[in-house]
């Protein structure tokens, strides 16, 4: 009698690995096969764009239309690995905000559509900024160090800036709250960071001839 359950018990146990074996490979072919998600690239890359991106300006002067435009464009590349714009015209005060774009991981470096020029520079009365003073802030909330940039001489309505004064951070930067920060889709929120930010410039776009 029990030698004639042998072969049906064997049979089941055939039966049930033949089922399990090709259910759990395709488990681990799952596992290995699961979608790559877009990672930013390195902050030491970001830094050397901003050290490289120094003499020739993080902001950029121009005269147009009786107006006087001051550009981030420079700034605004590095939007997914700055947490904040600081700048002040006429003073080192740093008491104002540049908004940064939303940051899409998978093109990292691109600047933002933007119909309204919000992204990329302000609108001022012809010859108001004599001078700018301008800090980057990475998302982990450390400061770059603090440029001081004044419009170039004769050169018409060119695109350009000139280094006045370099400062070195006096003291630690209060840190922005991970809210604010452009990576906060892609990246885990940081604890503690706190700052109070003013309400960004206006800008206007010019008209087009």
């Amino acid at each position: 009698m029990l030698k004639g359950r042998r072969p049906s018990v064997f049979a089941w146990l055939l039966s049930a690995a033949s089922i399990w074996l090709p259910l759990s490979l395709a488990q681990a072919q799952d596992a290995e096969e699961e979608e790559y998600k877009p990672q930013l690239p390195d902050v030491a890359i970001y830094k050397a764009m901003l050290d490289a991106n120094k003499q020739t300006g993080w902001v950029q002067f121009r005269n147009y239309d009786d107006r006087q435009l001051i550009y981030f464009t420079a700034l605004q590349t590095m939007h997914c690995r700055l947490s904040e714009i600081r700048y002040s015209i006429n003073s080192d005060a740093l008491d104002r905000r540049f908004p940064l774009a939303k940051c899409n991981p998978q093109i990292p470096f691109n600047l933002p559509a933007d119909e309204t020029a919000e992204y990329v520079y302000i609108s001022l009365p012809a010859d108001t900024a004599k001078s700018l003073t301008i800090q980057a802030v990475w998302d982990d909330g450390a400061g770059s160090e603090i440029v001081v940039y004044k419009p170039c001489d004769n050169v018409g309505d060119a695109t350009c800036a000139q280094i006045k004064t370099i400062k070195k951070p006096s003291k630690q930067l209060q840190q922005p709250k991970p809210a604010d920060s452009p990576v906060r889709s892609v990246q885990a929120p940081i604890p503690g960071k706190t700052f109070s930010e003013p309400t960004p410039s206006s800008a206007t776009r010019p008209a087009v001839e």
